[in-house]
C-alpha cells in the first residue's frame, strides 16, 4: 500500500516548521512582538503576514524588526513600507535584504517578492513597527529550520 505525502509535509521538508499567529489588531504608533525566537539560532525561510481587516486610509510607515535577547541593538528586517488602505487579502513579505522595503502584492505573493535569502536570527523577539495609528488586522506565518539543537520558534 503506498502512502501519499500530505502538503504540510511537503512544506517542512522545503520550508521547515511553521509557527502561525493569530490575527492580531496593528500596533498603535509603536512596535509589537509577533513572534519569539528562544533556545538558540534559526533560519528563517519565510515570514508572510496577510491582511484580514482592511488597513485604515492614512499614512502608517510599516516594518519588520528584530530585538535581540542579549545585549544587541535592535535590527530593521526590511525597510518601511505605506500600508494605508491595504484590502483585506493584501500579503506582505521580507526578501531578506534589510535595505529593501516589505513587500505587499494583493492575493499572491510571487516569488521574487518572497525570502530569497534565509535569514539567521539568534534568541530574541520579530517585531511589527508601525508609525501611524491605524484600524486593521494581520495574520502572520512564519517558517523556521532550527539552526542549534533546541532553538524554536513561538508565536508571542
Amino acid at each position: 500500500m503506498s502512502t501519499l505525502i500530505q502538503g504540510d509535509q511537503i512544506r517542512s521538508l522545503l520550508s521547515g516548521i511553521k509557527v502561525s499567529r493569530a490575527t492580531a489588531a496593528l500596533p498603535q504608533t509603536t512596535t509589537s512582538t509577533l513572534f519569539t525566537v528562544t533556545g538558540g539560532r534559526v533560519l528563517i525561510t519565510s515570514l508572510v503576514g496577510e491582511v484580514t481587516t482592511v488597513i485604515q486610509t492614512q499614512a502608517d510607515n510599516t516594518k519588520l524588526s528584530f530585538d535581540p535577547t542579549d545585549a544587541g541593538a535592535t535590527q530593521d528586517l526590511c525597510a518601511v513600507l505605506d500600508i494605508t488602505a491595504d484590502a483585506v487579502g493584501t500579503m506582505y513579505s521580507l526578501t531578506g535584504t534589510p535595505a529593501t522595503a516589505m513587500q505587499d502584492a494583493l492575493n499572491f505573493l510571487s516569488s521574487n517578492k518572497v525570502l530569497a535569502q534565509p535569514l539567521v536570527l539568534k534568541p530574541g523577539a520579530i517585531l511589527l513597527d508601525c508609525a501611524a495609528s491605524n484600524t486593521g488586522a494581520v495574520k502572520w506565518d512564519l517558517t523556521y529550520v532550527p539552526y542549534d539543537n533546541g532553538a524554536s520558534v513561538a508565536a508571542a
